[in-house]
């Protein structure tokens, strides 16, 4: 069964409960990493100059104590495997789904399962939807 490194878990654990919950159910069965969870200002003004993010600190979910949002890929990472991102976000949407946690995905920002309108995609991209929509 796989389990998640020290230096995920240690990225976990700066994620809001829900978020460390759920991914702590999801690594057993789908093995994955954690790339990212709170980010301070410089880092996430970085990610902005650099087009990797369109929220300048603090505006940007990952900018909160606890994170609201975190980056998790599957293991091991390719990121020109599209596809394998795809399947791992309908995993994780899966599992929040039944586990009643409010989330959102970066390949889908309205959730309306059309990933051809999305103008930014951040697949490895997860955030609790604050917005009760959905």
């Amino acid at each position: 069964m796989p389990e998640f490194s020290k230096q995920s878990l240690a990225r976990l654990r700066t994620c809001h409960p829900d978020l460390l919950r759920l991914f702590s159910v999801v690594v057993k069965r789908f093995d994955c990493s954690v790339l990212c969870g709170y980010r301070a200002r410089a880092e996430q003004n970085d990610l902005y100059r650099h087009g990797r993010s369109r929220l300048k600190y603090p505006n940007s979910r990952h900018n909160h104590k606890p994170s609201l949002a975190v980056d998790v890929a599957p293991y091991p990472l390719d990121w020109s495997d599209r596809e394998r991102f795809c399947l791992f976000a309908g995993y994780v949407l899966g599992a929040a789904d039944r586990m009643g946690i409010p989330i959102r995905w970066g390949g889908d920002w309205d959730k309306n399962t059309l990933l051809s309108d999305n103008r930014f995609d951040d697949l490895p991209h997860f955030e609790l939807d604050l917005t009760g929509q959905g």
